[in-house]
């Protein structure tokens, strides 16, 4: 059942590059540089699509767009952006949180770049402020990394009797240090021991599962970070065949069986990034276009998942979620 409304869609297509070297000559490239992958961002393509074609553009009418996709490689971002970057597209957007956004930044000084981040952009150096970014670069700081103490809390309370909470962070992750300091110091106030594994490919996962299931790990947070997104299915796998409670960053987790996710609605970040993009097509410099904050945040439970590992949620917890999937 929905408790509040949020913003989404549905549906992505890609464009190859033979076409948009056709369409170069009489509309504007976007460049799109992602470290997630096409699949699993089909809804936030979307909501960029739609923000883009709230500022007057459609894809394919009056603007193309250069698609790729990185699949959680991050050390595919720096070539993939030095590539649009020689292709000379009109604006440079980048998803999938700090790895694109700095990718991008490294490859170029004067192409404008719109960003979306998990975290702070002035502490990373893709801004100056928050309010008057200067330089070639702004965008959306969708907070995914702020609330990981929050996540820690929520599943506290939902199995206060857990002797240990595994949790998977990314060490490639910009934001990977912060996490794990910011869920230490949470645990300790919350009294939780937790033990941290770090993977930032496939082996190195399959391996931090083990890890976790020999140091007795009851339940599982996952760190927010693109890498995690796009193995999402196996992630929750492994959750559902230990049959081990757990909490992750974005809704997309709980609909495709996840337990709980608490962070912000990621539409609404692209969203922004796509009337941005826009509006820079139109003459807009990113430097005087503000850092948008997405202060929208959603909790949302899988009280199917719960039911089929044997868990019952206190009903205190079900009433303070922004949607139950029944």
């Amino acid at each position: 059942m929905r408790r509040r409304e949020f913003l989404g869609a549905a549906g992505f297509g890609l464009v190859s590059w033979p076409y948009v070297a056709r369409a170069q000559h009489s509309m504007p490239v976007i460049g799109y540089l992602s470290a997630r992958s096409p699949g699993e961002t089909a809804a936030l393509l979307a909501a960029f699509r739609k923000g883009l074609g709230e500022a007057g553009f459609a894809e394919g009418q009056n603007v193309a767009i250069e698609y790729r996709w990185a699949e959680g490689q991050y050390d595919r971002l720096p070539e993939m952006a030095a590539d649009l970057v020689r292709r000379g597209v009109a604006v440079l957007v980048t998803t999938g949180g700090e790895p694109s956004a700095l990718a991008a930044k490294a490859a170029t000084s004067t192409m404008p770049i719109v960003f979306t981040v998990g975290g702070d952009p002035v502490k990373i150096g893709l801004v100056q402020s928050l309010n008057r970014p200067g330089g070639n670069a702004t965008g959306v700081s969708v907070l995914t990394t702020a609330p990981e103490s929050k996540r820690l809390g929520l599943l506290h309370e939902l199995i206060p009797g857990a002797k240990a909470v595994g949790v998977l962070i990314d060490p490639y992750y910009p934001e990977a240090e912060a996490q794990a300091r910011e869920l230490r110091e949470a645990a300790g106030t919350l009294r939780q021991a937790i033990h941290i594994a770090y993977a930032k490919n496939d082996a190195e996962l399959e391996q931090a599962f083990q890890t976790l299931v020999r140091e007795g790990a009851e339940a599982l947070l996952v760190g927010a970070d693109p890498f995690f997104d796009t193995r999402r299915e196996r992630i929750i796998a492994f959750a559902a065949e230990r049959r081990m409670p757990a909490v992750y960053q974005f809704r997309e987790y709980a609909l495709a069986g996840g337990l709980m996710s608490y962070g912000v609605s990621l539409p609404e970040g692209y969203h922004q990034v796509g009337l941005y993009a826009g509006q820079i097509l139109k003459g807009a410099k990113p430097a005087d276009l503000p850092i948008v904050q997405s202060i929208k945040f959603e909790f949302v439970i899988n009280l199917k998942t719960a039911k089929s590992i044997g868990l019952e949620v206190p009903a205190m917890l079900l009433a303070r979620a922004d949607e139950v999937i029944e």
